[in-house]
């Protein structure tokens, strides 16, 4: 039976409200997702409960289905992955949808994407606010490129505490088409295609943190890729000038575990790589490519590794470089390299990697996966300070100067980052040339916007939401907004674009 809460809203009159929580399954409310779309029972705020069984009805379509920011609604599974998608070509493909959340299902078994969001087309109406959350995708029943969650036309979204195993041998366990402005934090990616996360045809402003990387084919982040001009998001213009498969991507705190290539900038541009331990890379540690060489594609380039733990078991090609690339545009600096099979190593690098440690970081314990570092670690306070990278893996933050790789390695350190959700702080427009809004709950907040070097050009402390932020007389370029509560112990760090 459906639960229902109502409250009333006075505008002149009292027009009423409903937010329910619906059963869905054999004994529920509706058999499956469909039917509650197909009698149009889904609405704002509402709420869709999973019983625990194996859902095998095929692919769930939703359209333009639509909750808001302080009202989403979301598709829970009753008891954490009691509910089971099984088979099928899709579990959930969602069109056009915005603030949904997905909660707590297994997805197994899929013949062409475990789950797939999209805009269906219409690139002026994508799907956005999306939270993908504690969910398992796993087991592809595909060997082609068939990804366990893909998005294409997707703005301002949340992946996090999902596992990906076992996906296509041709696919990813993310695949991004033209999305931006998302946060993929606190994940697993164990065997989980030819990519853990593929991010091309467009896509731009993501920052990927604290996942897990295990056994991956090929390359377990593909900063970039190769993709049909009609799929980029936005579209192209005509002529085609500066274009990326790639751009301002944040990939922090990450831990990578044998992988055939870590790391492959491939098309991509500003991308930083900074603060990941990566222990024991089968072939490559980086690629440097441009698989998209139309005219009008930047080259490969403008990239950063720095800050980072590089443990390698034997000797290899550290960089694979390709042709119509810019490795001498590339930023290396900080990193810790080691090569446990010869100790008169260097690594061959495009560019000099200033205030390189070449020395064993001292992992705790590595025959466990523990890649803390011990106390007498060269790696800590020889990074080199960036202000955009808060938390370690562990949500510790980071010192000044801060350790190198995935940890923050100073016992002195006692607070603990936590991050605000990234879909309820909402900053837009963004990029923009004169104002930005600043919504959400800042209750208890301090908040700070910093320049590009860490420096505090505002304080926007007590500021009720929403809030407009002028950056009229700023010039162009990249800032932070700092929110931190005044216990100290909750901090999100946010980019602006001024252009």
């Amino acid at each position: 039976m459906k639960l229902l809460y109502s409250f009333c809203l006075l505008l002149f009159s009292c027009t009423p409200y409903w937010a329910q929580v619906i059963s869905i399954g054999d004994t529920g409310d509706y058999l499956n997702l469909e039917a509650a779309a197909s009698a149009n029972a889904i609405n704002l705020g509402d709420t869709l409960l999973f019983q625990s069984q194996v859902f095998d009805d095929g692919t769930q379509f939703l359209y333009d289905i639509n909750g808001s920011i302080d009202q989403p609604i979301v598709l829970k599974s009753m008891v954490q992955h009691g509910a089971i998608f099984q088979g099928g070509s899709e579990a959930i493909h969602l069109t056009r949808c915005t603030n949904i959340e997905i909660n707590g299902f297994v997805f197994e078994q899929q013949t062409s994407n475990g789950v797939n969001i999209d805009d269906g087309g219409d690139y002026a109406n994508v799907s956005k606010h999306i939270t993908i959350r504690n969910n398992i995708f796993r087991d592809m029943n595909a060997s082609g490129n068939n990804d366990l969650l893909k998005m294409s036309g997707v703005d301002s979204f949340l992946i996090e505490q999902c596992q990906f195993i076992n996906g296509g041998a041709g696919g990813s366990g993310v695949d991004f088409v033209g999305c931006h402005y998302g946060v993929v934090q606190d994940n697993n990616f164990d065997n989980s295609g030819t990519s853990g996360i593929q991010n091309k045809g467009g896509s731009q402003f993501i920052r990927i943190q604290r996942n897990i990387f295990r056994n991956i084919s090929q390359r377990a982040l593909n900063l970039g890729g190769s993709t049909g001009l009609i799929f980029f998001r936005p579209p192209l213009p005509n002529p085609i000038v500066d274009a990326f498969e790639a751009a301002d991507l944040d990939v922090f705190s990450n831990i990578f575990i044998g992988c055939w290539a870590p790391i492959a900038y491939v098309g991509a541009v500003r991308v930083n790589v900074s603060n990941n331990t990566f222990y024991q890379p089968e072939n490559w540690v980086m690629r440097i490519l441009q698989e998209t060489t139309e005219p009008g594609f930047l080259p490969c380039g403008d990239n950063t590794f720095n800050n980072n733990i590089i443990y390698l078991p034997s000797d290899l090609t550290e960089v694979n470089i390709g042709p119509n690339t810019n490795p001498s545009s590339f930023t290396i600096s900080n990193n810790l390299w080691f090569n446990a099979s010869s100790n008169s190593w260097t690594p061959s690098l495009p560019v000099m990697d200033p205030n390189q440690i070449i020395s064993n970081p001292l992992f705790v314990d590595a025959n466990i996966e523990d890649y803390h570092i011990e106390s007498i670690s060269p790696a800590i306070a020889s990074g080199l300070y960036q202000s955009n990278i808060v938390g370690d893996y562990d949500k510790n933050l980071y010192l000044n100067p801060p350790s190198i790789g995935a940890y923050e390695g100073d016992p002195s350190t006692t607070q603990t980052h936590i991050e605000i959700q990234a879909t309820g702080i909402n900053i837009y427009p963004n990029p923009s040339n004169n104002s930005v809004k600043l919504d959400g709950d800042f209750t208890d907040a301090d908040i700070y916007i910093l320049d590009e070097s860490g420096n505090v050009i505002q304080d926007l402390t007590n500021i009720n939401a929403p809030y407009t932020i002028e950056l009229g007389s700023l010039p162009g370029g990249i800032y932070f907004i700092r929110i931190q509560s005044n216990s100290h112990t909750n901090m999100e760090v946010q980019k602006i674009i001024k252009y």
